[in-house]
C-alpha cells in the first residue's frame, strides 16, 4: 500500500482529523459520512466491516446508530484514535478495532451483511485483490470511493507525500465485474478538490459548495468530480 510507513507514524495518527476535517474540512466530513449512510442504511443490528477504518470516524458514527461493526486498519496508532473516539462516545465496549490486512481479511465467507472502505483505493497497490476480499467476507453491500483520474485532483497530486491512485470509471466497473459484484449506484462529488476546502473557512466552504454542487449536477460536471462513491451488491 503506498505511504504505509507515513500513514502508520503516530504524529500522523494524531494529527489525522484536524488536519483534514478542520475549517472547510468539516463540509467533506459531513459529505462522507452521509455517502456512507445513504450506501449502508438501515445499519441498525446489522454486521459491518470497515477497511481501513483510521481513526474510526465512521466507525463510531455507525456504532452510534446500532451497527454491530468492525473496524479494521494497518495502523496502530490510527486505531488507538478510533479506541479514544469510541471511548468518548461511550462505546468502547460495543465497537471492536483489530489491527489486520485487508488484502487477507480474517473472517469467513459472507461474514458481513456490509463491508466499506473510504479513503483507502487512492493508496492501493492491488485495488482488485482488496476490493474481491471485500466482496467475499460481504452477502450483501460493498461501498467505497476512488479519486478520479479527469478531475482537477491531478494538478496537485504530485505534492502529496505518496500521490494518489486515480481511476475512471470504466477502470472501476472492471473491478466490481471482476470481484464478482453488481454496480448499483454511483456518485460523484467535489469538483473543487478536498484540499481547497480544508484551506478555507466554513463560512467560505459552504458557498463554494453550492457552486460545486450546481456545477457537478451536468454531464460535464461529473466529468471534473473529484471523488465518486460507489455501492455495489454481492
Amino acid at each position: 500500500m503506498k505511504g504505509q510507513e507515513w500513514y502508520q507514524a503516530d504524529s500522523v495518527a494524531e494529527e489525522y482529523d484536524d488536519k483534514r476535517f478542520s475549517k472547510g474540512g468539516r463540509l467533506i466530513d459531513r459529505r462522507e459520512k452521509r455517502a456512507v449512510l445513504e450506501a449502508l442504511a438501515p445499519v441498525e443490528d446489522e454486521r459491518v466491516l470497515e477497511i481501513a477504518c483510521g481513526t474510526g470516524r465512521f466507525t463510531v458514527m455507525l456504532a452510534e446508530r446500532g451497527a454491530d461493526i468492525v473496524g479494521l486498519d494497518i495502523s496502530d496508532a490510527m486505531l488507538a484514535q478510533g479506541r479514544e473516539k469510541a471511548r468518548r462516545a461511550g462505546l468502547e465496549s460495543t465497537v471492536e478495532f483489530m489491527r489486520g490486512d485487508a488484502a487477507r481479511l480474517p473472517f469467513p465467507d459472507d461474514h458481513f451483511d456490509a463491508v466499506f472502505a473510504m479513503r483507502f483505493f487512492h493508496l492501493a497497490d492491488t485495488p482488485a485483490k482488496f476490493l474481491a476480499e471485500m466482496a467475499r467476507v460481504s452477502k450483501d453491500v460493498v461501498f467505497f470511493d476512488t479519486f478520479r483520474g479527469s478531475s482537477f485532483r491531478v494538478l496537485y497530486n504530485w505534492a502529496l507525500p505518496m500521490g494518489s491512485r486515480l481511476y475512471g470509471r470504466e477502470e472501476v466497473e472492471r473491478l466490481i465485474d471482476g470481484a464478482g459484484l453488481r454496480l448499483r449506484h454511483a456518485d460523484h462529488d467535489f469538483v473543487f478538490p478536498y484540499g481547497f476546502y480544508r484551506e478555507v473557512p466554513n463560512a467560505v466552504a459552504d458557498p463554494f459548495w453550492s457552486v460545486d454542487r450546481t456545477v457537478g449536477g451536468n454531464a460535464i460536471g461529473e466529468k471534473l468530480s473529484s471523488v465518486s462513491y460507489w455501492t455495489a451488491e454481492v
